[in-house]
């Protein structure tokens, strides 16, 4: 029991034996890790990256031991808002501020780190190299030890994942899941793909995540490498077209974001004790449509632009631009007319959703006429690598590194995901108009105690569908059921059917509860 009975929070807590050790040795390790940075030898580079990796591995398992050790069954989030790594304090900061820091020094300043294109490396990127060499038979690069040190944070942090949701099935289950498409298909395949003089290649990566996947040197680097590179080049496709609007359609958007992608991974397992800090305001929420629908929207017309070149070029000329430019404008124009006709249609659809789609379908136009009469395969007359370079800045490099893992302490876990990542707009417009996934809810149950509007990663207002009885069929909703898990009274259930709410609706109007009982309003 605690001694203080004030309402205003807490006393300050204390961290037992346990945490402390834990953390104390994390520390340790990662002095000497950055030791190397000073060209700090003590022991060889495969000795001390074992001991690297031993240390974290045990300080992360004696850190959860002393904080999840003996707690009844369900889930834990105490002290959150009274922390200083996790309630935007100090800490947080200082933790903020280094993640930043650390990701611009990779993208744009890795020989500090000790890469060497010629010769051998030294400083930290030094320390993984005979980690690459077993691997892959080559050097480390920024993108090996980055890779290496990502899929260690989603093991190990995982695993505290799980000792600290133990309780939940659903969790132990996709957090295992990530754990093992991390490790398998984004890590480790991948590297053996290129020991085997083979392409690069993530099986779980999808377009327009991978945006790249479509430019006219990675087609042409699938297609000169046999069969193995038509396959995947004929994965990437079927992965788009079937693989992933079939299950959209029947689990939502959650089986990619919540149980594969390495975003998500990253987020649910080194960012799950920052998740309260994702801003739910209806401010957020229409910046969120907006950006997240800007950048799918982007890399749309910069992917339409670079593969157009490729296939109108002299040697891909497979099309006739005009008859292509006469045949959209067509589509366009019976999309206008179909519009008019049902114009309750119209007015059902998200308005972001419209306003990109007509953009869209513009640009498409635009693009294809404009090659029509200049004989041009830019994008409104800038050139398609210059579209692929600003892109691979702003969007690859700054927001879904540097802002999306540094800023975790300071606006949540899931600001790429949130604010982003076209796939997950895609797979948002999927889920909401094409998708069975919803979260049911009880309002008969709900206590509104807020729970789950605090703990959603992705700034949903959970408790106002909560109090309403109203099924949740949000498209940013990741289906981490973190809402679900934290709800004291059960109100909350993950499920895939039919959608109801309508239903519902109809029902209150008529003074019924959707329960079947007459009331009066």
């Amino acid at each position: 029991m605690e001694p203080s009975l004030s309402i205003t929070g807490p006393e300050k807590t204390q961290l037992n034996l346990w945490e402390k050790s834990g953390l104390a040795l994390a520390a340790i390790a990662t002095l000497f890790m950055f030791s190397f940075a000073f060209q700090g030898e003590f022991l060889s580079h495969s000795w001390s990256l074992a001991i690297i990796l031993l240390s974290y591995a045990l300080a992360t398992g004696i850190y959860s031991y002393g904080a999840y050790a003996g707690q009844a069954a369900g889930i834990k989030n105490d002290h959150n808002f009274f922390t200083s790594l996790t309630a935007r304090g100090g800490l947080g900061w200082i933790l903020g501020i280094f993640l930043t820091g650390f990701y611009v020094l990779l993208y744009w300043y890795p020989t500090v780190l000790g890469l060497h294109s010629e010769g051998e490396n030294t400083g930290i990127i030094a320390l993984f190299d005979p980690l690459s060499q077993w691997i892959k038979g080559a050097p480390a690069s920024q993108w090996f030890m980055y890779g290496t040190l990502y899929t260690i944070a989603i093991l190990y942090l995982g695993g505290k994942f799980i000792y600290k949701y133990r309780h939940n099935s659903y969790h132990l289950i996709r957090t295992v899941s990530v754990m093992f498409f991390q490790l398998a298909f984004a890590f480790m395949i991948p590297e053996i793909l290129q020991r085997l003089n083979q392409p690069y290649f993530d099986f779980k990566m999808i377009w327009p995540l991978d945006y790249y996947a479509f430019f006219d040197w990675r087609i042409q680097e699938l297609t000169s490498s046999g069969q193995l590179g038509i396959f995947m080049l004929i994965w990437s496709i079927a992965l788009i077209l079937v693989v992933t609007p079939i299950l959209t359609y029947f689990f939502g958007k959650r089986w990619y974001c919540s149980w594969v992608c390495g975003c998500g991974g990253l987020a649910e397992t080194a960012g799950d004790p920052f998740r309260h800090l994702s801003d739910n305001s209806r401010k957020a929420w229409r910046v969120e449509r907006w950006l997240i629908h800007a950048v799918l929207f982007l890399v749309v017309a910069m992917t339409a632009a670079v593969l157009y070149s490729f296939l109108y070029d002299s040697n891909h000329a497979v099309f006739n631009t005009t008859g292509l430019a006469i045949f959209f404008t067509l589509i366009l124009g019976g999309g206008i007319l179909w519009v008019l006709k049902d114009q309750k249609r119209f007015e059902e659809l998200d308005p972001t959703a419209k306003k990109v789609g007509m953009a869209l379908s513009a640009l498409i136009v635009i693009l294809l006429w404009e090659a029509s009469f200049t004989g041009r395969y830019d994008l409104l007359f800038i050139p398609g690598h210059q579209i692929r370079s600003w892109y691979g800045f702003l969007i690859g490099a700054t927001f879904s590194g540097v802002i999306g893992v540094g800023f975790y302490p300071i606006m949540g876990n899931r600001v790429w995901c949130r604010f982003g990542c076209p796939m997950a707009a895609i797979l948002g417009i999927q889920q909401k108009f094409f998708s069975r996934f919803r979260i049911t809810t009880n309002g008969n149950q709900c206590i509104s105690c807020g729970n789950c509007s605090t703990y959603c990663e992705m700034g949903i207002d959970v408790k106002w569908y909560a109090q309403r009885g109203q099924d949740i069929v949000r498209a940013s909703c990741v289906g981490c059921g973190i809402c679900s898990a934290v709800c004291p009274r059960g109100v909350l259930r993950l499920e895939n059917g039919p959608d109801n709410t309508n239903k519902a609706k109809e029902l209150r109007a008529l003074h019924i509860d959707p329960k079947g009982v007459s009331y009066q309003p």
